[in-house]
Parts: structure tokens; C-alpha cells; sequence
């Protein structure tokens, strides 16, 4: 008979009846601890308010599912943290797997019901599967150590912008000591396990069932031939056995015991965040209950149960704090930081038996685990922090939540303010009379439909700085005539138009932004019209995303919005407009984040330059990485402090460094105001290049009378 048919692993080998109640003492005692700390962490979200995330619940646990096991989340940009970290995970799934069946047969099938099934191949099977997680798992984490201790990662820095030496929270060791004691842990149990198997196989060869199937646990089995080579004899090795047995075993339910006190608590907290994420985060901004007396987030106790998980779903990983503008030029924000106080607040205050008095429960300010009103204004909204995190922490609505309390309050820039009064009073930001919206239609050659009085098929919502901006009248008056040759029917709002709100209600201020979008919406449904087209990416996010929930039910389809650039392709490629020349331009485009991250529009404009015959070279920041130009959010409103780097300058200085280009493109007003002016003010790119709106360039092919290529040399006079 095989030796190994009825070969297994007694878990008490030679241990006394008191040693193994003992062990169950510990155990149930860990268990008690995680079952405490799960209490704790889940009475903390009840006290956070309700959050409209429930639903569909089989769809979003497939959709958690598949983002875990893919792990495509944790790839993007940096794709051998996210191999290690699969390493881990899966192996990590794997040994618990393993933990669990022995559980079951030792536990409950064989002392109720008399069945074993972990013997024979079933075992040995079992043994080679988690002596290779095993393997696993500690190559991932020595990776992460590398990387953390070597790589001296700027992300993985946790020096605070937003806090300076000596303010009562600015010291963060405590959680650089926390993910060196998460990663020792996990690698101690690791390597423990290996000796302690290695050390059985010792002890134990004699008995031939165990020695002769040794390399089915191939590590345990090199090891143990190692040790015996050191000297090691069996009487010595039950020895080192009964030690490290203890060590192990209470090292790992140490472990169990402290996940909800630790950051281990993420392996939770990250599945339920990426399950109940919302798609439309940051595109698609919260409104105000109607039972809700004051806007925003005031006391801690003001964000949703959704949000406070977030908190803690957050592992640190600096991919926010990498991607921020803001941060980048040295704003006092980090998305990752803010999250991080937050969670330091939320534990302090909504941890405890009781809650603390209403006073202690503010998030604004300038105490231990408060926000700053500096932090919160330097945000751009531009939802590169919401893209990039692969836990889906939401952190542009928490930090517009919070703007809102700061509007109420009135704690602001008095220019913005000035603005938002400007824009309550005159319908746009720059205080002109409603009746010159239409002012730039006077120089073109045809006239333009008035859409609240005729049926027109395509009605084009404008915006502010397309109608109002004199550089920006140019690209208006370029795409009218682009529209007019295609010859679509076409009309305008005129003077019933008002700003959109997008980057008014990203400000913070809900109550100006229901009336804007109120008033458009009822404007909207008075008109006759088949689709909307916007050369305003910001008017086409909220139209689109936001003023469908403002609308009748019944009437909420009317909000079919595209960006100018995918009816232009459309025109061309169905032969409605004719390109009468190709340019021969090296050319960069930069894409707008109300247009690429925000609603994915990342192709059209790249295929309408490659129709027009001009080069594309990427900017190392592209498609969902592409670097805001520092508008959004309100900023255009909001002057930058004297001294420091502007973020549409940090791209002037990302473009220089491209092999030469001709031309930077955009594709938004916004844009094309700020990086012309930060093409003048950016030391050592003026003149490399010049930036054109991507209807300029299609214009020129459209519009020209001989097939010759452009010369640039006029563009610089329309900067």
C-alpha cells in the first residue's frame, strides 16, 4: 500500500489536552476582539447620515468582484505595485482558504459528523497549492518593502503641504510604523509557517507517510533539508517545532484580532468602497435634501455613511497625492490628506461610546483632524483623485460638500464672491448685460436662428467665455461658420441663456446653482430642438450629468449633449464638410477634464487631427492622466497666490519638453484662456510653440481657397 494514501498533518501533534484548550482560549479571544473592533467600525458609519448607494446590490458586488480579481485598478500607472499587491492578495486568499478547510474538518465535519477529507492526495494537493502561496505572498511583500524603503517614493512620503512643523497633527510616523508593522507581520507569518513546516518534516522523518511526500511542500522541504545539513536532528527540531508553533499561531490571530483596529481593516473597507462606488462621482454633484436645513458638511456627523467608509478604505497609497494640480504646484492640498484627517476625526470623535459635544464635532478649522479653508479652495475639482484611486475613494464630493458650509458662511476670497454676486445678477461671470451674448453673432455673414422662437435641429449652448471672451468670439464665430457650411440647422438661447453652473455649483454654491440650472432647464423645454452641442466642456459635464435630475421626469431625455468635436467628426466623415487642405503641423493636444476624465471624450478630437494631417505627439500626461489647466472648480475666479506655479505653467513646461511641436491644442475655452496667457508668463516657452483651438485648426482647412499649407506666423497675433 502507497505510504502516502493515508498521509495528513494531525493540527495538535503530541500537544496536551490543556495546550489545545488554551490555543481555542486565544482563539475565541481574537475572535471576540475583531467581532468588538467590526462593531465599533460599523456603529461609526451609523452615525454618519444616509446615502442613496443602495441598489442594485447583485450588480455592484459583480462589478466589486471583477475590479478585485483583475486588479486593473491597481495597475494603472503603476503596474508592478499592482502585480506584488496581486501577489499578496491572491496568496493571501489562498492560505485563508486553506486556514478555513482545515477548520472545517477539524472543527466541525469530523467531531460532528465523523467526516475527514484532508488526507491523502486531497492533502498533498492542498500542501504544494499553499506552500506556493506561501511563496507568494512574502515575494510580494519583500517587493513592497523595497519599494517603500528604496524607491523612496514621493507618494509614499507622508510630509503633509498642508501643515507645517510643530502644528499638533503635522507628524505622520506613526503611520509609516503602521505599514512596516502590516508588512513585517504578514512576512513573519509567512516565513514562520515555512520553518515551522520545515521543522515538522524533521521532527517527523522517521515516519515515512510524511517524509516520503515532503516535496509536495517543496519549500518546507528545501528548508528542512537545509536545517538538517546545519545539524539539526529530529528531537531537536520538535523542539524548535513546539516553540514556533506557539509563535506562529498567536502572531496570526494577534493579526485577526487588530484588523478593525489597523489598516489591515482595508481588505473590507476597499471591497464595500468599490461596491457601492458611484460611477458619476465628482460628474454628478449630490443636491441638497429638501429636509436638509443648512448646505454642506459642518460636524463630521454631516457625511454619509458612504463617505465615512471611505475614510478608511483609503490605504495611503499617494496615487491622489501624485496626480493633484494643486499639489503639484504647490498648493496646500492633498486629496490623500484630507481623506487621512478625516478618518483621524471620524475615529476620535465617532468611535467612542457616545458622541462627543456638537461644538467638538466641526471638520473646518485649524485643530488635529480639522480641514483647512485653504485646502478646501485650492482644489481644482478636476477629479484626478477620484479617477486614479483604486479603492473609488470619492473625494472631490466630500471636499465640495465641505465648500458649501464654507459659501454659507461666507468664508471665501471676496473676489469670488464678487463673482458668484455677478453671476446671480447678470446670468454670467463676466457682469456683461444678457443682451450682448449674442454680440458676437453681428460679424458673421449669415444670420443665426433664434431657437426659442423656431424649430432648429441642433441647439447650441454657448457658454461664457465662448460668447463674452474676446479671443474666445474668434473660436465662436470660427464654429458658427463651420456649422453654417455643413449646413446644419442650428439656433441659439441668446439672451434666455445663462451660465450652466457647473464650476458654479463645484464653488459650493448650491442655491445659485439650482436657480441657473432651473432657468436653463425651463428655457430648454420651451424650445424645439433634436440634440444640444456645446464648445464648452464644462456646460456639456453639467447638462449632460446634472440637468437631468433638475428636470420632469418625462422630459429628462431632452438633455442629449455632444461636444463639439464629436459633430464635427461626424460632418467631415459624412462628407457634410469638405477639407480643402491638410495641415502638416507637429502638434500636442492637451485634453480638457470636464471633456476626457469627466465624460471619456478622449477620441474625437485625436481623430479630427489626424484628418486634418497633423502629427500627434502625446504629452506625457494624457487621457485620464492629462493635467488640469487650473480653471476648474471655480479657480479661474480665485487668483493664484503671488509666487507660486500656476498648473496650466507646469503643462507650458510639459509641452516644451515635447520634440517640436508647432502648435499646443485645446479644446475648451477655459483652456484656451489659460494656457495662452501661460504661454507668455512660463520662462523659456514663449515662442516655441503657439496654442490654437482645435476649430481654429479644422476652420483653416474648411475655409481655405488654396490647398497650400498654413503658415503660423500669423497665429501669435490671435494669442
Amino acid at each position: 500500500m502507497d505510504a502516502t494514501a493515508q498521509t495528513t498533518r494531525i493540527l495538535f501533534e503530541q500537544f496536551s489536552p490543556w495546550a489545545i484548550n488554551l490555543f481555542y482560549a486565544f482563539g475565541y479571544a481574537a475572535i471576540a476582539c475583531f467581532l468588538y473592533g467590526s462593531y465599533v467600525q460599523v456603529r461609526k458609519y451609523r452615525r454618519g447620515q444616509p446615502d442613496a448607494s443602495w441598489g442594485q446590490l447583485a450588480a455592484r458586488f459583480g462589478d466589486m468582484a471583477r475590479t478585485m480579481l483583475t486588479h486593473r485598478t491597481l495597475k494603472r500607472r503603476d503596474h508592478a505595485a499592482g502585480a506584488a499587491h496581486a501577489m499578496i492578495f491572491f496568496s493571501f486568499i489562498a492560505l485563508f482558504v486553506g486556514t478555513a478547510t482545515i477548520t472545517l474538518e477539524v472543527d466541525i465535519l469530523k467531531p460532528l459528523f465523523g467526516i475527514t477529507f484532508w488526507k491523502g492526495g486531497f492533502y498533498l494537493l492542498f500542501s504544494l497549492v499553499l506552500d506556493l502561496a506561501g511563496l507568494g505572498l512574502i515575494g510580494g511583500l519583500l517587493y513592497m518593502m523595497y519599494r517603500r524603503k528604496w524607491m523612496a517614493l514621493p507618494k509614499l512620503d507622508y510630509t503633509r503641504p498642508d501643515r507645517q512643523p510643530g502644528d499638533p497633527d503635522y507628524d505622520r510616523s506613526a503611520y509609516r510604523r503602521e505599514d512596516w508593522a502590516f508588512l513585517w507581520t504578514l512576512i513573519l507569518i509567512g516565513i514562520t509557517g515555512y520553518v515551522l513546516e520545515a521543522s515538522r518534516l524533521v521532527w517527523l522523518s522517521g515516519d515515512a507517510g510524511v517524509w516520503d511526500s515532503r516535496f509536495w511542500s517543496p519549500v518546507g522541504a528545501l528548508l528542512a533539508h537545509s536545517l538538517m545539513g546545519l545539524g539539526l536532528d529530529a528531537s531537536g527540531a520538535g523542539t524548535l517545532r513546539g516553540g514556533l508553533w506557539w509563535f506562529h499561531g498567536l502572531l496570526a490571530l494577534s493579526f485577526i484580532a487588530l484588523i478593525p483596529f489597523t489598516k489591515v481593516k482595508h481588505i473590507f473597507t476597499a471591497s464595500a468602497s468599490l461596491m457601492f462606488r458611484d460611477p458619476l462621482a465628482g460628474r454628478r454633484l449630490p443636491k441638497v435634501p429638501e429636509t436638509q436645513e443648512a448646505a454642506g458638511y459642518q460636524a463630521i456627523t454631516d457625511l454619509t455613511w458612504k463617505n465615512l467608509l471611505h475614510l478608511d478604505a483609503c490605504t495611503k497609497c499617494g496615487r491622489c497625492h501624485e496626480a493633484c494640480p494643486a499639489r503639484t504646484v504647490g498648493a496646500p492640498l492633498s486629496p490623500r490628506d484630507v481623506i487621512l484627517s478625516l478618518r483621524e476625526f471620524a475615529n476620535h470623535a465617532l468611535a467612542a461610546s457616545s458622541l462627543p459635544d456638537k461644538a467638538e464635532l466641526s471638520i473646518h478649522g485649524k485643530g488635529p483632524g480639522q480641514v483647512f479653508m485653504e485646502t478646501l479652495w485650492s482644489c481644482r475639482t478636476c477629479l484626478a483623485c477620484v479617477e486614479i484611486c483604486p479603492v473609488a475613494v470619492e473625494h472631490v464630493p466630500i471636499i465640495v460638500q465641505m465648500r458649501r458650509k464654507l459659501v454659507e458662511e461666507g468664508q471665501m476670497e471676496p473676489i469670488l464672491q464678487k463673482t458668484l454676486q455677478t453671476i446671480h445678477k447678470t446670468g454670467n461671470s463676466f457682469g456683461e448685460s444678457k443682451r450682448k451674448r449674442g454680440a458676437w453673432t453681428k460679424g458673421l455673414p449669415f444670420p443665426v436662428k433664434d431657437a426659442r422662437k423656431e424649430p432648429v435641429e441642433t441647439l447650441w449652448f454657448v457658454g461664457d467665455y465662448a460668447a463674452f471672451d474676446p479671443r474666445n468670439q474668434k473660436v465662436t464665430q470660427a464654429f458658427a461658420r463651420l456649422l453654417h457650411a455643413a449646413g446644419e440647422d442650428f439656433g441659439l438661447l441668446l439672451d434666455g441663456e445663462l451660465n450652466a453652473g457647473n464650476d458654479v455649483r463645484r464653488v459650493g454654491e448650491e442655491g445659485l446653482y439650482e436657480h441657473l440650472a432651473s432657468s436653463n432647464i425651463a428655457t430648454l423645454e420651451g424650445c424645439e430642438f433634436k440634440r444640444i452641442v456645446t464648445t464648452d466642456p464644462h456646460s456639456f459635464n453639467t447638462i449632460r450629468n446634472e440637468y437631468p435630475e433638475f428636470a420632469d421626469p418625462a422630459l429628462r431625455g431632452l438633455f442629449q449633449i455632444e461636444h463639439y468635436s464629436t459633430v464635427l467628426l461626424k460632418l467631415i466623415q459624412n462628407g457634410r464638410l469638405t477639407l480643402k487642405k491638410h495641415l502638416s503641423h507637429r502638434v500636442t493636444f492637451h485634453d480638457p477634464c470636464h471633456l476626457g476624465r469627466f465624460n471619456k471624450g478622449y477620441d474625437a478630437p485625436r481623430e479630427l487631427l489626424a484628418l486634418i494631417g497633423c502629427t500627434l505627439v502625446e504629452m506625457p500626461r494624457n487621457r485620464d492622466n492629462s493635467f488640469c489647466c487650473g480653471a476648474g472648480g471655480g479657480r479661474i475666479w480665485i487668483p493664484d497666490p503671488v509666487g507660486m506655479e500656476k498648473p496650466a505653467q507646469n503643462r507650458m513646461k510639459e509641452a516644451a519638453g515635447l520634440p517640436d511641436i508647432d502648435v499646443f491644442v485645446v479644446a475648451c475655452p477655459k483652456d484656451l484662456t489659460m494656457f495662452e496667457d501661460a504661454l507668455k508668463t512660463t520662462p523659456g516657452c514663449e515662442g516655441r510653440f503657439v496654442v490654437r483651438e482645435l476649430i481654429e485648426l479644422i476652420a483653416e482647412c474648411v475655409e481655405a481657397a488654396d490647398p497650400a499649407p498654413a503658415a503660423l506666423a500669423a497665429a501669435p497675433a490671435m494669442a
